[in-house]
């Protein structure tokens, strides 16, 4: 297994956010814990037929003063080349890039620079209206920018070329748990030599008719609360439908604690492990034991090399679903033993819906920043805890503090796919 050495941990120098609740990392903790929630009625299109009618959907600058505006980011003329995840990622990795300074001028800088960002569906809303153009009213139609506008790697694509980052690039496609996989791709990079910085996270922009509509098909969305959005997701509460699909993106920046004092960088935290596995047991449900996230869980564990009991919060993957939720349950129950009150586990998707193959990099965002802040996020909606869950403490509905010196972040996805990153303080 691949360790960072101590003496010179990997640290993140640079984080940056679009989400459900705002733009910017300090808007979106500000309203975690102010208790705010991203969920509102689906406006994107017209949800008449559709069983669920809400989403976390981001902000625009006209609907919140710390809303979305693709141009800041984005030269104007190039916004018809880009479905909305490129965009969210170009914002998230404009703020993330400034925070950290890295400007890398050489050639070999520059080529030094990996770009690893992930997305679970890529550009799907772009994919559905291009389906209807070539039906309606033929292939002829199509914009010659189509495909670039929805690949899935071009969030990555279009940063490297902003930026001139010539290092490694790429795009884990793994579900829900890409963008953690993707920090974890940028920490191997830089443990093995091929990068001295990586810019990693995830975006995804796919509330559109079709997302929408396949995962209540596969009764995986809340059809329950569509005139109580806020209230739609409930990680761990007996109440809980499924989840809240949303949108957004997550970017990091993350180099080697010697890289960034050599050139004055701030670091935030350290990156301190990642372990990820398969469960090999079903396309869309978890083991119920939570096998296959117990070895995620330990190996990240392992890899910081610290003990189950120095972790003082665990970020939970969990989205608000009867099946997921017990499974990642039973995975943190196997790995933290007697823990119980003392561990704290909470799951910020209640307030932010689920970001699919960005969760992981917002996630992460909020471990790094409970961390330094000394405090926990709280499961917003938790009115009856299930009572396997309720052995830990779940911060229900209101923050806590807390001293942390290492936190952990959970991110799972269909086809069994697992993944769990470590943070402990500089």
């Amino acid at each position: 297994m691949l360790k960072p050495d101590p003496t010179d941990p990997i640290v993140v120098t640079g984080m940056g956010v679009v989400s459900p609740l705002g733009v910017g990392v300090a808007t979106n903790w500000q309203r975690l814990l102010a208790g705010e929630s991203g969920i509102v009625p689906n406006t994107r299109f017209d949800v008449t037929d559709f069983a669920c009618k809400i989403a976390g959907l981001v902000p625009t600058k006209a609907e919140d003063p710390e809303g979305f505006d693709p141009l800041v980011a984005v030269d104007p003329k190039e916004i018809k080349k880009m479905d909305l995840f490129i965009q969210y990622g170009l914002v998230a990795a404009q703020e993330a890039i400034a925070q950290s300074g890295w400007a890398p001028q050489t050639e070999d800088e520059k080529q030094a620079t990996a770009t690893i960002i992930a997305s679970g569906v890529g550009g799907s809303p772009l994919l559905v209206e291009s389906a209807y153009t070539v039906e309606h009213k033929g292939p002829r139609r199509l914009s010659p920018f189509t495909v670039p506008a929805f690949l899935a790697n071009l969030a990555a694509g279009w940063i490297s070329i902003h930026y001139g980052f010539k290092g490694p690039i790429g795009t884990p496609v793994t579900a829900c748990a890409a963008s953690a996989q993707a920090i974890g791709d940028g920490m191997r990079l830089i443990l093995t030599g091929e990068a001295d910085v990586a810019v990693v996270g995830g975006a995804e922009g796919s509330v559109d008719p079709v997302s929408i509509g396949g995962f209540a098909a596969a009764r995986a969305l809340n059809t329950s609360f569509n005139d109580d959005p806020r209230g739609a997701s409930r990680p761990f509460d007996a109440r809980r439908a499924g989840f809240v699909l949303a949108e957004g993106a997550a970017v990091l920046v993350i180099e080697k604690l010697s890289h960034a004092r050599a050139r004055g960088a701030k670091p935030l935290a350290t990156l301190a492990g990642y372990g990820t596995s398969a469960d090999a047991y079903h396309l869309t449900s978890g083991e119920p034991t939570g096998a296959g996230a117990q070895i995620a869980m330990r190996k990240a564990i392992e890899m910081a090399g610290i003990s189950s009991n120095d972790i003082g919060y665990v970020n939970a993957h969990a989205t608000s679903t009867e099946v997921g939720d017990a499974a990642e349950i039973a995975g943190i129950a196997a790995v933290f033993g007697e823990r119980g009150k003392s561990l704290a586990v909470s799951s910020t998707k209640s307030s932010t819906g689920h970001l699919l193959g960005a969760a992981g990099g917002i996630e992460a965002i909020i471990s790094v920043t409970a961390l330094t802040n000394d405090t926990l996020p709280a499961t917003l909606n938790l009115e009856d805890p299930d009572p396997t869950a309720a052995i830990f403490d779940l911060v229900p509905k209101t923050p806590k503090s807390k001293s942390l010196d290492y936190v952990l972040s959970n991110a799972f996805g269909f086809g069994g796919v697992n993944a769990t990153l470590v943070f402990g303080k500089v």
